[in-house]
């Protein structure tokens, strides 16, 4: 099933899903990253698929938890919540890329399972 030439390769690949989670810098960037990414790769790798679906799942759940806190804003506390999760965001991608790096396990806590 691996195309790749090396496990290294592989586990870049699975870490640059994760980063994607990251690009906040473009609309929906967070999600359509990881995405084009998982899917160019899918089929070629059990671990780029696993940490694809992973971070896709996670991206999603993230984006509809900011979306909420968003309009929690105008009970002002939104606000707390919007910091609180991108803080979160943050420490959690981190996590996962070093755990993929380091050929470990990391589960997404807070994740609604979209993509199985």
């Amino acid at each position: 099933m691996s195309q790749f030439r090396t496990e290294y390769e592989e586990r870049n690949w699975a870490m640059f899903c994760h980063l994607g989670g990251l690009a906040h810098f473009i609309p929906f960037g967070n999600i359509i990253l990881p995405l084009i990414l998982w899917s160019m790769r899918k089929d070629e790798s059990e671990l780029v698929n696993r940490e694809g679906k992973k971070a896709l799942n996670f991206q999603i759940s993230f984006t509809i938890y900011m979306i909420i806190s968003a309009i929690l804003v105008f009970v002002f506390v939104g606000v707390l919540f919007l910091v609180i999760l991108g803080l979160l965001n943050l420490i959690f991608v981190i996590l996962a890329v070093v755990k993929t790096l380091n050929n470990e396990e990391f589960e997404y806590p807070m994740t609604i399972k979209f993509i199985q």
